[in-house]
C-alpha cells in the first residue's frame, strides 16, 4: 500500500525544535502539518554540574543518550569543552538520537533495532554484564528511572546529567480551535506521555472535545494507556519512529475512506 494522508491535517506536538523533519515527512506523503509544540524545551538551570561531569568523561564507560534533545544539549557542550574520549561507548535509545549523534560525528552507536525504548536497550548484548561499569544516563529533569534502576541491579555505576529541562508552554489554543472547528484538523501526533498531557491542558474543555472524538497516533503503548486514561475514542498505537506514525496513518485513513 503506498502511503498517501490524503490532504489531511495533522497536529504536529514535538517541541518546536524537532516538529520539522515529522512536519516535512507529512507534507511529502500528501498531508498538511500544523505545528503546535506542547512541551518547550530550556536550558538547564545550573550548568556547573554537568561541565564538572563532561571534565571526568575519561573515568566513564559508557554513556546513554535518552533523546535527541539530551544528544543536542550534552555534546554541544561537551564539543566546547573537550574531544570524546576514544575508550567511550555510546548509546541511545531511538533512532532520533542516533541521527542526531551521528551529526556530531558519532558512527558506533549501541541502540535498539526493532521498538525503541529503555526495555529494548536493556536487552541489548553491551548492557548486560555492566559489574563495577561507570554508566552516565544524560537526560531532561525527571523521567523514568527504569534504565538508571535496573543498571544499578546489575551492578553498574550509575550517574545522571541532567542537560535540559522540559516545561508547558504558555500558548493560546484559540487558533487551533478554529482550525478544529473548520475541520482543518483530522489527527494527532503524540510522542509523549507528558507532552499528551500537556495537550490536553493547553485545550481546555472545548478543545478537549474535539481532542476526543479525533483519531490520535502514537508510537508506544505508555502514551496508548495515557490517551485511554483521558478518555480520547480514537487512540491509535503505531510502529516507532516518524516512519511508523505516518504509516500508522495512511493506513488508518485508508480503511476509513477518509
Amino acid at each position: 500500500m503506498s502511503i498517501d494522508l490524503n490532504k489531511q491535517g495533522i497536529l504536529v506536538t514535538r517541541p518546536a525544535q524537532q516538529a520539522a523533519e515529522l512536519a516535512e515527512q507529512i507534507s511529502a506523503a500528501n498531508g498538511k502539518p500544523v505545528i503546535f509544540p506542547v512541551l518547550e524545551i530550556l536550558d538547564t538551570a545550573d550548568l556547573a554540574p554537568l561541565y564538572d561531569l563532561i571534565d571526568r568523561l575519561d573515568t566513564v564507560d559508557m554513556a546513554i543518550f535518552i533523546s535527541p534533545n539530551a544528544v543536542n544539549k550534552a555534546m554541544n557542550l561537551i564539543k566546547s569543552r573537550r574531544a570524546i574520549p576514544a575508550t567511550l561507548q555510546i548509546a541511545a535509545i531511538g533512532r532520533g538520537s542516533s541521527r542526531e549523534l551521528k551529526h556530531f560525528g558519532i558512527e558506533k552507536i549501541i541502540a535498539p533495532t526493532a521498538r525503541f525504548d529503555s526495555e529494548n536497550l536493556l536487552e541489548m548484548p553491551e548492557l548486560q554484564d555492566v559489574v563495577g561499569k561507570h554508566i552516565v544516563i544524560f537526560r531532561g529533569d525527571g523521567g523514568r528511572e527504569l534504565l538508571g534502576d535496573t543498571l544499578t541491579e546489575r551492578g553498574a555505576v550509575i550517574e545522571y546529567a541532567e542537560c535540559y529541562r522540559r516545561s508547558r508552554p504558555d500558548v493560546n489554543a484559540g487558533n487551533l480551535m478554529r482550525q478544529w472547528s473548520r475541520n482543518e484538523i483530522n489527527a494527532v501526533t503524540i510522542t509523549s506521555s507528558e507532552g499528551l498531557r500537556n495537550l490536553y491542558d493547553i485545550l481546555g474543555k472545548l478543545g478537549r472535545q474535539w481532542l476526543k472524538t479525533t483519531p490520535v497516533f502514537v508510537p508506544h503503548e505508555r502514551i496508548l494507556e495515557v490517551a485511554k486514561e483521558l478518555g480520547l475514542e480514537y487512540a491509535i498505537l503505531t510502529e516507532s519512529g516518524d516512519e511508523g506514525l505516518i504509516a500508522g496513518m495512511s493506513t488508518w485513513f485508508a480503511e476509513h475512506h477518509v
